[in-house]
This record gives C-alpha cells, sequence and structure tokens, in this order.
C-alpha cells in the first residue's frame, strides 16, 4: 500500500475491511471492554495490514501523551514480575503517573498485540519486562513498532532484553548463573541436571551459558549434564523435577533458572518424599520475596528485581540519548538451607 493510501485511510475503512460497526473497530484498537479478544484480534490484525495502526501512533502522541505508562510482562502472577512491577509503581507514584499493567505469557504475537494496545491508548512510556528471544527476527515486529512510537515522541525502556535498540536494565544472568554452579561443584555435586525454561528465551540462554563456564573452569563436560526444558514457571519446575526423577535417579542436585522453578521443583520432590538437602540439594534464580521462607529455604541468585523496576522507568523518563543506555545489575549467590553436600 502506498504511503499517500495509508494516510488517508480511516477508522470506517478498517471496520469496513473487518466486518464490525465502527464503535466496535474503536474499541478493539484501544483496548476497551466490550469486545471478545477475537473479534478485537481480528481488527487488530486487519489495522495492521492496512497500516492503520501507524496512523494511531501519529495520532495519538500529536494530540499529546497521557501521564499513563505502559509495563509489559510475562507472567503477573510470577513474583519475578510482581517486584519489579511493585519498584516501578513506587516511581510513577512518585511522579504522579498511571502505570497500566499487560501480561503476554511469552507470547510474541501478544506481547506485540499489547503493545499496540498501548501505543493506541496513548501512554507517554512503556517498560517492558522480562526475556527476549534469541532469534532477533522473531522480536522484529515488536521492534519495529517501538521505533516507531519513540519517533512520535514515546520513551521505551526494557530489563533484560538484548535485542530492541532502547534503554535497557540487564542483569548480570551469565556470573550469578557461574556463581551458583560453582557452590554446587564446590560442595561436592556431579550427578547435576537443570530445570530450564526454553532455550529461545535469552535468559535461560545466558543463565544456561553461565553454568557451562562454571563447569569448564572445573574442568568439567556440561554437555554430559541433562537439561530439561519445560515452561518456565512453577508447573514447568515441577513437571521437570518428575521427568528428572524418572530419566536421571541418581541426579544429586536440581539447577532450577529461576525461583518460580525450583519451587515447583521442591513441590514435586516433597511429594515423592525426596529430602531436601539430604538426598537432592535445590537451586533456583532471582531471590523472590518467599525464597528465605520456604522450608527448606531456597538457595538462590539474588537479583534487586524492584530497583530493575524503578531503574527501568527513571531511564524512560529520561531525555532519549543519542544511543542506547545500559544499566548493568549484578547477582549475589544467596546460600541457604536447600543446598548441601551430595549423600555419601
Amino acid at each position: 500500500m502506498s504511503t499517500r493510501r495509508a494516510a488517508t485511510l480511516r477508522l470506517q475503512d478498517v471496520a469496513e475491511a473487518a466486518g464490525v460497526s465502527i464503535a466496535t473497530a474503536s474499541r478493539s484498537l484501544s483496548g476497551s471492554p466490550g469486545v471478545s479478544e477475537t473479534v478485537a484480534e481480528r481488527v487488530r490484525e486487519v489495522a495492521s495490514t492496512l497500516g492503520y495502526v501507524a496512523n494511531v501512533h501519529a495520532r495519538s502522541l500529536a494530540g499529546g501523551p497521557t501521564r499513563t505508562v505502559g509495563l509489559v510482562v510475562h507472567e503477573i502472577g510470577d513474583p519475578y514480575f510482581s517486584e519489579i512491577a511493585s519498584g516501578l509503581l513506587g516511581v510513577g507514584a512518585r511522579e504522579g503517573l498511571t502505570v497500566q499493567i499487560c501480561h503476554t505469557g511469552r507470547d510474541p504475537e501478544r506481547e506485540l498485540a499489547q503493545l499496540r494496545m498501548l501505543i493506541a491508548n496513548r501512554v507517554g512510556a512503556i517498560v517492558i519486562a522480562g526475556s527476549g528471544l534469541v532469534d532477533p527476527s522473531l522480536q522484529a515486529p515488536a521492534k519495529a513498532e517501538l521505533q516507531t512510537f519513540r519517533r512520535a515522541g514515546g520513551r521505551v525502556a526494557v530489563i533484560g532484553r538484548h535485542h530492541l535498540g532502547v534503554d535497557a536494565v540487564l542483569p548480570d544472568n551469565v556470573e550469578g548463573a557461574r556463581a551458583v554452579a560453582r557452590h554446587l561443584l564446590d560442595l561436592g555435586h556431579r550427578r547435576v541436571a537443570v530445570a530450564a525454561g526454553s532455550r529461545q528465551l535469552t535468559t535461560v540462554a545466558d543463565r544456561l551459558a553461565g553454568l557451562q563456564q562454571a563447569f569448564a573452569d572445573a574442568g568439567l563436560d556440561f554437555a554430559a549434564v541433562p537439561v530439561v526444558e519445560t515452561d518456565f514457571t512453577r508447573a514447568g519446575g515441577k513437571a521437570a523435577a518428575e521427568q528428572i526423577l524418572a530419566e536421571h535417579p541418581g541426579v544429586t542436585a536440581v539447577l532450577a533458572l529461576n525461583d518460580d522453578m525450583a519451587i515447583g521443583v521442591l513441590s514435586a520432590l516433597r511429594a515423592r518424599g525426596v529430602s531436601v538437602p539430604r538426598e537432592v540439594s535445590v537451586t533456583g534464580f532471582d531471590d523472590v520475596a518467599v525464597a528465605g521462607d520456604l522450608a527448606p529455604s531456597l538457595t538462590t541468585v539474588r537479583l534487586p528485581m524492584g530497583e530493575m523496576g524503578e531503574q527501568a522507568l527513571v531511564l524512560a523518563l529520561k531525555k532519549p540519548g543519542t544511543r542506547p543506555r545500559r544499566r548493568h545489575v549484578d547477582a549475589e549467590l544467596v546460600v541457604r538451607d536447600s543446598s548441601g553436600p551430595p549423600p555419601s
């Protein structure tokens, strides 16, 4: 479609092409209630195909952004994201901003739809929290959307993302994973398994790289370590533990690549009557608020999630620089009761 044709598109054109009323098209594009997700998604797809979404960007921001910030997270029920949200909300309250939170379920298509909805609602800034994807091409549509938003005056920052070309807060996932793996190896564990999310997630890839470095430092072959990929969630941790117990019964330690998975692993081991850490040690990553209150308390890697949320919104509210700014966040090993020497 030519630029001239895209510029003359009206909401009525989108409504007619999608087979809905103008009111339904408007609610679908603005994210307002009263429209089924199926219909809203069809309208957004039609609008995107016609080129109408770009016009929404221009009209929205030309009319002036609202005092609203959009926060996009993968799993709002995951304490990692709720603690990031808490830190960001604190800055928002201090600055007199309203924060609108969107949940993507780690689905790139849903993330793209959420970004479009936020932009259509004229947010002034967007913060995206959570892992990106190893393949940059899968994030290309979101990157293009954000570039258009920024050119029109919008502000963007991300947490733990590599490929979007915007200001970023980056936790040291590699060194954190290296530290927790070294801790287990120093205790004497050699029959170790990993409970991981998808390797397509950059966070998982970075943490696996840290584990590999620790094994290489100890002169051990990480390729021999079973890595079980499931959902990067508590339920995924349970599933991973069940598979590890069934396929690798001699394992003496499970490295879970986030605390949510570690909690699932602990639950599965408890249900099987496996003593932690006497029979199997378990470690996590993130140090969510409940990690120290579990029984046994969880050995993990601490990331300052609240501070990361604060830093990301502060970055997003600053005047854009000539190139993307980076804020690196250290990871700290926290040893608690869930790890100990392997059984003799």
